[in-house]
């Protein structure tokens, strides 16, 4: 059966997981050197893909002989040190072989956060792909922290996919997609409601990997808030990459959203940035913001949290808690804690000056 891409894609991101990677608690060089091919074949068709993989503690814990992963924030970080290494000899040999050189890339959550990193990330990912390098990226697991970790490296690769200004990413698993309460694979999801989400249950630690089938919605609901198809397929599936690439009927496929894709700017935004603070809005301003495309004015502002400065990013909720937007704050928290509520026209009576009539202007603004 056939089933349409929502475009051709010209670059595409590869995720790959631990359970597909390793066989038992070591790597699987079988599997990957048949899945590189699989890459290199796409690129010989003048096709650009990124790598984003897991694995790094897996290979750790072969190598030590270690047959549970480790608990300890110090234990991760030195079998990810461990294990990193050997697991990028072998995709480098591996590559070779198809005359094609790779680039290690460890990203994580703060080189994202940073405007200036997040821009010296994606120069060197589009200066490697215009050498037809393939990047391998993975999250740092050496030196990340809990307040700095992606969480998963299915939401690093949905976020390296926007970064990318990717057209499709492919999330490769031990599972053939996101299954109906029936016990059949969705072939096709159009919008991720709160039903979609629930079918994808909570996600679940494994022995080896981090992240389960919610981490995988959620990463393809960042996709498409950012004009990006997503799909969830089981990578132990032969050429599996072919397949999905012959629009043939394989795992899930969630449809990117039908807004205009945003620029790059905006996609640092909406999907990369950290929220240094949150602010409540009431329903007349989320009106303005999401049905007219207005700028954020003080008057809306109800209520706010945290401690941030002029030039930070924040979350934007409304009066039920939930984010529907995010934005560059005009104000700080200190200043803005005076002028919520108030008129653009009393902004200079209350602070003795004015910087903008809007908190937060629409060009600074992404609704997600």
């Amino acid at each position: 059966m056939k089933r349409s891409l929502p475009l051709r894609p010209k670059r595409i991101v590869v995720k790959v997981g631990s359970g597909i990677l390793t066989d038992g608690y070591r790597l699987n060089k079988t599997w990957i050197k048949k899945f590189l091919a699989q890459i290199a074949a796409l690129i010989n068709k003048n096709m650009e893909v990124i790598l984003v993989t897991s694995g790094a503690i897996a290979s750790g814990m072969g190598m030590l002989g270690l047959k549970s992963r480790p608990k300890l924030l110090p234990q991760q970080q030195a079998t990810a040190a461990i294990g990193q290494s050997q697991l990028m000899k072998i995709y480098d040999t591996l590559f070779r072989e198809h005359e094609l050189l790779c680039a290690q890339i460890l990203l994580t959550r703060e080189d994202l956060n940073n405007r200036r990193r997040y821009l010296n990330a994606k120069n060197t990912l589009f200066t490697l792909l215009s050498y037809k390098v393939v990047p391998v990226i993975n999250e740092n697991d050496t030196v990340s922290v809990d307040e700095i970790k992606f969480g998963d490296n299915d939401r690093l690769s949905a976020e390296v996919a926007a970064l990318a200004q990717a057209e499709l990413l492919i999330i490769l698993s031990d599972v053939d997609g996101l299954y109906d309460q029936a016990g059949e694979v969705i072939r096709k999801v159009e919008k991720i409601t709160s039903e979609i989400e629930k079918l994808a249950g909570a996600s679940k630690r494994g022995a080896l990997g981090t992240g389960g089938m919610a981490s995988k919605v959620q990463a393809a609901k960042i996709c498409a808030a950012a004009g990006i198809a997503c799909i969830v397929a089981n990578g132990k599936t032969g050429n599996i990459l072919d397949k999905i690439l012959d629009e043939q009927d394989v795992g899930t496929l969630f449809l990117p959203g039908k807004q205009q894709r945003l620029v790059a700017r905006k996609r640092w935004i909406g999907f990369s940035a950290k929220a240094a603070g949150k602010i409540v809005v009431d329903e007349g301003a989320k009106q303005a913001l999401v049905k007219m495309k207005k700028s954020l004015l003080a008057k809306g502002i109800v209520n706010l949290n945290g401690n941030f400065a002029a030039g930070d990013m924040v979350s934007v909720l409304d009066s039920k808690n939930c984010e529907f937007a995010r934005g560059l704050i005009n104000y700080s928290s200190e200043e803005l804690n005076k002028i919520k509520g108030e008129s653009s026209s009393r902004i200079e009576a209350i602070l003795g000056y004015k910087y903008y009539d809007e908190v937060i202007h629409r060009n600074n603004l992404v609704i997600l």
